[in-house]
């Protein structure tokens, strides 16, 4: 089977440059997640990405996120490769967005925190 090229130019973007009305999809795993994430972000383990690529939206802006940004500049580069003309990674990823001040939750009760 041919794989598809990765393209180089997916771009990345800071938190700071990100409105309300992005689909932020977070792809850390569940401990990450269950620790702390952003509100209103959308969780697909990375692995989990070619199963549920149906989830990913294709119209409106998508940025992808994990921890420090790597794991999220793939999978956007994948989608990018799929098809997805509408994708960008979180440049230094959940610890850039808890640095810049946006808000981090924790569905378990527990102080959020991110992993």
């Amino acid at each position: 089977m041919v794989q598809p090229s990765i393209p180089a130019d997916v771009p990345d973007v800071t938190p700071d440059s990100l409105g309300d009305d992005i689909y932020l999809l977070d792809v850390r795993e569940q401990d990450e997640w269950d620790a702390g994430h952003a509100p209103h972000a959308h969780h697909i383990p990375m692995y989990e990405i070619p199963q549920r690529l149906a989830e990913v939206p294709t119209v409106g802006d998508v940025v992808v996120v994990c921890r420090v940004g790597g794991r999220s500049a793939q999978v956007a580069a994948y989608l990018a490769a799929q098809g997805w003309e509408n994708v960008a990674n979180l440049d230094g990823g959940m610890l850039a967005w808890e640095r810049s001040g946006r808000a981090v939750v924790a569905d378990t009760g527990l102080p959020a925190r991110v992993l």
